[in-house]
């Protein structure tokens, strides 16, 4: 840490008092960090610690310190409106699956950290499984780090600040990983608002944004590598190649934001009725197109019961007879003052 070269006093506006605040290297060869050496061994370090650019100091060389003492402040930004409008964005870009701006760098395996060189600006953290290949990670160097040398780590850990990617957490964990990371994320903007919303019905759109595949093997199928079909089609058609002998194909899942789910379902109708209207019709149109109006959207668009409960495909073949109620047979009259009739 050198002074007006990585390190300089500066004026925090929330305290109004001065502050050793960390800066970035112009030369960029220059890496802020605090050792921490035992009292009664001078010299010998015990632990060091990445100062990221940005923070502020709480201590001087040569300071005494006990454990658990702050040795530097992360200021981070805190939004004075915390009601909805300030959190609809966040649920946007959550149901859009779009990929954050500065994301977390996440490990891909378990293991145990250790920090190598910098290059090019950025420091390298490798990650050394206890049996397997070690995997090497870069991070920018004015980043704050989230693990420290030593530390262990599991796939799916964020190694650095940052918002996760999903695609990260999909491609990592899985989908039911994925999944719950969605539904936790947008529940807890609403949560901080006091609505309570069942976690059903955020379920049914999340699994909507996954009903899609990438093809990675078409194996014996009619199917093309790197094509994007529906789940429930992909199923199909593995099922028949199986029954017949034949090779599988593989694939993995794939996570798509709302709109271009919406617009890449089987029914043009109901794709049209969402966005890009003219483009949907255009394109069905050069394509010959037939919709078989097998989902609920396009039924009620046309006019058509919808194919649940009693508008089921299954149903529609059921007559229904009306049988002779039992009280038509033998009707029992009264007389004016409310007394009996005996029928003979």
């Amino acid at each position: 840490i050198v002074d007006e070269q990585t390190m300089r006093e500066e004026l925090d506006e929330s305290t109004g008092r001065r502050q050793m605040t960390i800066i970035e290297d112009r030369e960029k060869k220059l890496h802020p960090t605090i050792q921490i050496q035992k009292k009664m061994k001078k010299g010998e370090k015990q632990r060091e610690f990445i100062i990221p650019v940005g923070a502020q100091l709480t201590v001087r060389d040569g300071d005494e310190i006990n454990p658990g003492d702050i040795i530097a402040k992360i200021s981070r930004a805190v939004y004075k409106t915390r009601d909805i409008t300030g959190g609809l964005p966040r649920v946007a870009e959550l149901f859009e699956a779009r990929r954050p701006k500065d994301p977390a760098v996440v490990t891909e395996i378990d293991g145990v950290v250790s920090f190598g060189g910098i290059k090019r600006a950025k420091r390298e953290i490798h990650v050394t499984p206890e049996m397997g290949d070690q995997r090497t990670y870069l991070v920018p160097v004015g980043k704050h780090m989230r693990v420290h040398g030593e530390d262990r780590v599991r796939a799916g850990d964020r190694l650095s600040e940052g918002p996760i990617n999903p695609h990260d957490i999909l491609a990592i964990k899985g989908p039911r990983a994925v999944q719950e990371y969605l539904l936790n994320e947008i529940q807890e903007v609403y949560r901080l608002q006091g609505v309570k919303i069942n976690d059903k019905h955020i379920g049914v759109i999340v699994r909507q944004m996954l009903q899609k595949v990438r093809v990675k093997d078409s194996g014996d199928t009619d199917l093309l590598e790197g094509e994007n079909v529906d789940r429930a089609e992909f199923r199909s058609v593995n099922e028949k190649a199986t029954q017949e002998g034949s090779k599988p194909a593989r694939s993995e899942p794939l996570l798509l934001g709302i709109t271009k789910a919406s617009l890449t379902t089987e029914s043009f109708i109901s794709a049209a009725s969402f966005q890009e209207t003219t483009r949907v019709l255009t394109d069905a149109a050069v394509r010959g197109a037939t919709d078989t109006l097998k989902g609920l959207k396009e039924n009620i668009i046309i006019g058509h019961l919808i194919p649940a409960g009693t508008g089921a495909h299954r149903y529609q073949s059921v007559e229904f007879m009306v049988e002779q109620s039992y009280y038509d047979e033998e009707i029992v009259p009264l007389t004016e003052a409310g007394e009996l009739v005996t029928v003979e």
